[in-house]
């Protein structure tokens, strides 16, 4: 065996020329398509043929799957677009993941593209020095595709020659030898040399390249390309585990879909790939069989695959499709939704765009605001639970009050772009009335949320610090927060009645009276524990805290209830009675 360490070392230095020319190309494609790239993801996912589409134009620009994948998972994690939408995306970046396969085998083995790739490099070389953007970003990406395929020769030299290292060949060819096992080993090391790889790309350019220098044969070839669609699929699973539970079932909806097309292509293998063979005969005549052993052979077959890779993605997308809402269903089973609060990182009733009808706009945008007033409840009912329940539920209480203060920000954020849009169109005096009135009720529903988190805060301050407040003065908070929760569920109640519609703000007046009253014992309480010594002054602090804030909820919860009944109070005094 004459092949050495050093021939070794510059096997894995010319793998990382290509994949540092591949990173390049990327690049430069994704600063050339610039902004437009991620609104082409966010904007064209309204049905799933629509994100097949876009994600095919989205991994042919970037020349990376992965990137997709990644990109639509982060998407999804931010709310930008649903786990639904983002699964048409992910068949799209499944096809579009075969162009490369096709620009290899093409450019690398059926023509000299080494002295047009140094060319090449030459021509746009000069252009990175010039002043205007678009111009450096094209010379980036030209110059990656020179570095790809410079790579891509460097390693058809780096891989063992046969004739001079028969005992590696024949160690290789040990594992041939057993059927259908040695396909399903081989798609094993497909997959794996996609993960040692973190690219796709790479791992086919290994594959073609073993093809072409005879180490494999075209059927175990294929088996290695059914292997790298799976492996490409771990990047975007990895990156989704720190994400929301929408984030992690699109991760994991790009692995089933594939796996599910590897195991029914598998069953079919052998007279798929006797019709690959047949296709390249015909429209490559002169070769013989793809699956002989002349140099001609090897060549064609490298086409062979690519037309494999393809046929497969394509065939897989369209055998599957209609199954799409079963495989999102059982893996909305396997990732179950353990906090249900997560579902309002994307909003329910507007993710579909604007509606027909300006009033249908509007209604819809109300009943997100609806749900807005639910997850405020929910709040309030983490925030009460703080002060009657063990240290292990606090943690979790304050965990999930930080985590819905995030999601009020986004919800208030979404509503109000939403409203905006609606507002662009010609709308009457009374439509334009409830659209101001609505972006009022998101700001104090938001503020609300920021006041809870506050508190929260200043609980957590309390537990680090060991301060403990007195059993009445806890009694005290309890009974406000009853108050409060009392004009919470009114808020939500009128928002129900309202549906845009003005409500009696009679019971709201009382209750604000009673919270503002209620503020003011409190108040009285808190001076005379000052002053009896009952607690420190730092204990005096957080409870005054509280009652501030609390008192500052009903102020933002009366607004609501003002913007719901369409008018304003002049002043809160002329509605306190006997103050």
């Amino acid at each position: 065996m004459t092949y050495t360490f050093f021939d070794f070392l510059q096997l894995i230095g010319a793998l990382g020329i290509f994949i540092f020319g591949m990173k390049i190309f990327s690049d430069g494609l994704q600063k050339v398509a610039g902004s437009k790239l991620r609104a082409i993801l966010k904007g064209m996912t309204k049905n799933r043929l629509s994100g097949i589409l876009t994600g095919f134009g989205a991994t042919t620009i970037t020349q990376s799957s992965t990137t997709t994948t990644v990109m639509v998972v982060s998407f999804v994690n931010a709310g930008l677009i649903t786990f639904i939408e983002s699964t048409g995306v992910i068949m799209g970046a499944n096809i579009g993941t075969t162009v490369t396969a096709w620009m290899v085998s093409i450019f690398g083995f059926q023509m000299q593209i080494t002295p047009i790739a140094i060319s090449l490099i030459g021509i746009f070389f000069p252009f990175l020095f010039f002043g205007r953007e678009k111009l450096k970003n094209l010379a980036e990406a030209m110059i990656g595709f020179g570095i790809l395929f410079i790579g891509l020769e460097f390693i058809k030299d780096a891989v063992p020659n046969i004739q001079d290292n028969p005992e590696m060949f024949a160690f290789l060819d040990s594992f041939t030898g057993f059927g259908f096992a040695s396909m399903i080993l081989f798609v094993f090391v497909g997959t794996i040399l996609t993960l040692l790889t973190q690219s796709s790309s790479a791992a086919t350019a290994i594959t073609l390249v073993m093809l072409f220098q005879g180490w494999i044969d075209f059927p175990i070839a294929a088996a290695m390309i059914l292997g790298e669609n799976i492996g490409t699929t771990v990047t975007a699973n990895i990156a989704a585990l720190i994400g929301n539970v929408h984030a992690k079932r699109a991760a994991r909806f790009h692995l089933i879909f594939n796996l599910v097309g590897v195991l029914w292509m598998l069953f079919l293998i052998n007279p798929f790939l006797i019709g690959i063979d047949n296709i390249i005969q015909h429209f490559v005549p002169d070769t013989g069989s793809i699956f002989g052993d002349s140099q001609e052979a090897r060549a064609a077959a490298t086409l062979g695959i690519s037309l494999f890779h393809t046929t497969f993605n394509v065939l897989n997308v369209l055998l599957l499709f209609a199954f799409v809402p079963a495989i999102i269903r059982f893996v909305e089973r396997i990732q179950k939704d353990k906090d249900s609060s997560d579902q309002a990182f994307r909003l329910k009733y507007i993710s579909g765009g604007l509606m027909s009808s300006s009033e249908l706009s509007i209604a819809q945008a109300f009943k997100e605001i609806e749900l807005f007033g639910k997850l405020i409840e929910k709040m309030h009912y983490s925030f009460s639970g703080l002060f009657f329940k063990k240290q292990k539920k606090q943690e979790r209480f304050l965990k999930k009050i930080e985590k819905r203060e995030q999601i009020t920000d986004n919800i208030e954020l979404e509503i109000s772009e939403y409203l905006t849009k609606i507002s662009s169109a010609n709308l009457s005096d009374a439509a334009t009335r409830k659209i101001r009135n609505m972006h009022s009720i998101i700001n104090d529903l938001e503020r609300i949320g920021d006041l809870y988190y506050q508190m929260s805060k200043t609980f957590e301050d309390m537990m680090e610090l060991d301060v403990a407040l007195p059993k009445d003065a806890v009694l005290e908070v309890s009974d406000y927060l009853d108050v409060i929760l009392r004009a919470i569920k009114l808020m939500r109640a009128n928002m129900e009645k309202s549906n845009g519609k003005p409500i009696n703000l009679d019971t709201a007046i009382e209750l604000e009276n009673e919270i503002n009253a209620t503020r003011d014992q409190m108040k009285e309480a808190h001076y005379r524990r000052l002053e009896q010594g009952i607690y420190t002054s730092q204990a005096g602090v957080i409870f005054l805290d509280y009652i501030t804030r609390l008192e500052k909820i009903g102020d933002h919860i009366f607004n609501v209830q003002e913007a719901l009944a369409g008018r304003k109070m002049k002043t809160h005094s002329e509605m306190l009675v006997g103050r």
